[in-house]
């Protein structure tokens, strides 16, 4: 369970140290997902007083099995920010501490019995997180073969949600698949992926 958001953001010293050598590392060793980017700019972003909660959501992406790393085109090129880094779980599989949830609070709430544990949009509303767009998972999946086993809840327009469905995406066959489900349902293999904007 995602901790309450009024929880106090820090990480301790141990902690922040812990983070950033992992971060640091998965960024050096995937140098294809971010081209032209250098790690100490991403890195001096995360040493400001606004990097220190953004520190935090990236560890909650990576305790949860998100394995985040920063990916460059992944931002809709209408909303891109001078100097902004967009980090996404890059997982292989959906985020293992993220699965067997819903939708939203919502369909959550509709559930009499079996309820999960916890819901997509109020994890990443906890976590400092957006869920990512069919678009950017789609984008994500040309840096590599992502839930080729597990899926992924994706942001399911209004229109949809009003009708109770929600969307997940996954890849089979070497295809990127866009699907629907009753937003109240939940499985052991899927979860959300996240997108953090530093």
């Amino acid at each position: 369970m995602i901790k309450n958001k009024s929880h106090k953001k820090n990480l301790s010293p141990a902690q922040r140290e812990e983070i950033l050598k992992t971060l640091k590392t998965r960024f050096e060793e995937n140098m294809n997902r971010h081209k032209g980017v250098e790690w100490q700019k991403v890195q001096a972003k995360l040493d400001t007083a606004t990097g220190a909660e953004k520190l935090w959501s990236l560890n909650e992406m990576e305790r949860t099995g998100g394995e985040p790393d920063v990916v460059v085109s992944i931002a809709n090129g209408n909303d891109k920010k001078q100097g902004e880094f967009i980090f996404i779980d890059c997982s292989e599989e959906s985020p293992k501490g993220r699965r067997s949830i819903c939708y939203d609070r919502e369909a959550l709430d509709s559930r009499k019995e079996h309820k999960p544990k916890d819901n997509a949009i109020d994890m990443a509303d906890a976590m400092g997180l957006e869920i990512l767009t069919e678009e950017q998972y789609r984008e994500l999946q040309k840096f590599g073969n992502f839930d080729t086993k597990t899926s992924s809840w994706v942001k399911t327009p209004s229109e949809i949600r009003k009708l109770g469905g929600a969307l997940f995406c996954d890849r089979r066959y070497n295809t990127v698949f866009l699907y629907h489900n009753g937003a109240q349902s939940y499985y052991g293999s899927r979860a959300f992926r996240g997108l953090l904007r530093l």
